[in-house]
C-alpha cells in the first residue's frame, strides 16, 4: 500500500540520490547512495531502478545490490531511463535514451527537421534483463525509436515505447518496432491500463494525455506543469501519480475526471 518514489537531487554530486517511501502522508527515505535514479518497477520481490549507466535492485528492506552495470551490456549505453517489469516478473525491460546530450538547443529540442536533428546517432535501444543480471537487447536501434524513454508491457504482450525527440510512440511486435503515433515531443512516461487505454506524460510540454489503444484520439488530462515524467498507473485508486520532476511535486490525477 506505500509508494516508491526514485529522487535524483544533484547530477553534480555523486550519490544524494536514492528512492523514497510514500507511506499515508509520510514521507522519509528508503533507500540512498544512489546517483540519478529514474525509472522504477516492482517484481513483488524487488523494487528495480536505473541509475545512468547502471541497474539496481532493492530488497524488502532497502539494501541495494547492482543487476547490472555498463560493463555487462551489449552495447554502450549512455543514459538508462525508464523500466517496466515482465509479465512473468522474471526480467525487466530498461530504455537507454542513447545520445541524449543532442537532442536540446538553445530554445528547447531541435526542430525534427534541423541539420541539428539529423546529426543524433541512431543508438538508443531497449534492453531485457533477467533478475539474475542477464542483458540482452530487446529492441534494436531505428531511426523511428531516435530516443527511447519510456517503456512499458502492452496488454498483448508486447512492449509500449515512448520515444522523446520525435515524440513517436512505438509498439513492438516480435521484437520489431511500428510507429502508432508521431508529434507527441518530450514523450515521457507511458503506460496502458486494462481497458487498453494508454497514457502517456510529456516532460518538455508539461503534459499528460489519455489516448485510445491504437494511440489515437489524445485527451489531455493534465497540462501546466514544469516537467511530467515518468508515472505510475493505480488502477486499484482510479488515479496516476505523475511527478513535476523539476517541481518536486507529485500530482495524483483521477483517471474519470
Amino acid at each position: 500500500g506505500d509508494y516508491y518514489v526514485t529522487v535524483m537531487r544533484s547530477s553534480e554530486k555523486s550519490g544524494d540520490g536514492g528512492i523514497q517511501r510514500i507511506k499515508g502522508d509520510k514521507v522519509a527515505d528508503f533507500a540512498t547512495g544512489l546517483n540519478e535514479p529514474k525509472g522504477i518497477g516492482f517484481t513483488g520481490e524487488f523494487l528495480v531502478t536505473t541509475d545512468v549507466t547502471k541497474v539496481w535492485k532493492i530488497d524488502a528492506e532497502g539494501k541495494k545490490s547492482l543487476l547490472a552495470e555498463k560493463s555487462d551490456f551489449p552495447h554502450e549505453v549512455r543514459y538508462l531511463n525508464d523500466v517496466a517489469v515482465a509479465a512473468d516478473n522474471k526480467s525487466v525491460f530498461v530504455s537507454d535514451m542513447g545520445a541524449n546530450t543532442k537532442m536540446f538547443g538553445p530554445q528547447g529540442l531541435w526542430p525534427v527537421g534541423s541539420e541539428q536533428a539529423k546529426e543524433i546517432p541512431v543508438v538508443g535501444r531497449i534492453y531485457e534483463i533477467t533478475m539474475d543480471g542477464d542483458v540482452s537487447v530487446a529492441v534494436e536501434a531505428d531511426s523511428a525509436m531516435l530516443n527511447p524513454n519510456g517503456v512499458t508491457v502492452a496488454n498483448d504482450g508486447g512492449l509500449l515505447i515512448a520515444e522523446f525527440f520525435k515524440g513517436n510512440i512505438l509498439k513492438t511486435k516480435n521484437g520489431e518496432p511500428k510507429l502508432l503515433r508521431a508529434g507527441l515531443r518530450g514523450a515521457d512516461g507511458i503506460e496502458q491500463g486494462a481497458d487498453g487505454n494508454i497514457y502517456l506524460s510529456s516532460w518538455t510540454q508539461g503534459r499528460v494525455w489519455k489516448l485510445d489503444a491504437k494511440a489515437r484520439n489524445a485527451e489531455v488530462l493534465r497540462q501546466g506543469l514544469y516537467s511530467a515524467a515518468d508515472f505510475y498507473l493505480d488502477e486499484e485508486q482510479n488515479q496516476l501519480i505523475v511527478p513535476d520532476m523539476r517541481a518536486g511535486l507529485l500530482f495524483f490525477i483521477p483517471l474519470n475526471q
